[in-house]
């Protein structure tokens, strides 16, 4: 195989693990919620089938967690927060003024699955 040859495959991820869900009842708690573990730093939200949401990925820095998702495909988020939120819009602002941008992620096949999910579990 020369340097010239190269093969591209897509091969998303086949199950997604969630170990701890929290809903908030609205978006305006999911921002303020998403600021204070930020500590102050900016952070974001994601936005799809009007679902906003937050979620932390276990690193597959450990052997059984990286064999998972070779073999299987399987990946484990350890938090995922979200809250109901019927229309796009890029930031969500408080009443103490904290505005946290909002990214849409429609486009994203997994993420709007993972949305849809969400929505039925409330």
């Amino acid at each position: 195989m020369s340097k010239k040859d190269i093969t591209i495959e897509y091969a998303p991820f086949k199950e997604i693990v969630i170990m701890e869900r929290t809903y908030f009842s609205t978006p305006e708690e999911m921002a303020r919620f998403t600021s204070v573990i930020a500590g102050g730093k900016l952070a974001g939200l994601y936005w799809a089938e009007g679902v906003v949401f937050l979620y932390f990925p276990l690193p597959a820095s450990t052997t059984a967690v990286a064999k998972a998702l070779i073999e299987s495909g399987k990946v484990y988020w350890t938090f995922v927060g979200y809250s109901l939120m019927p229309r796009y819009a890029p930031t969500i602002e408080t009443k103490e003024k904290i505005i946290v941008p909002v990214i849409d992620m429609s486009s994203d096949h997994i993420l709007r699955k993972v949305a849809q999910w969400l929505k039925e579990q409330k």
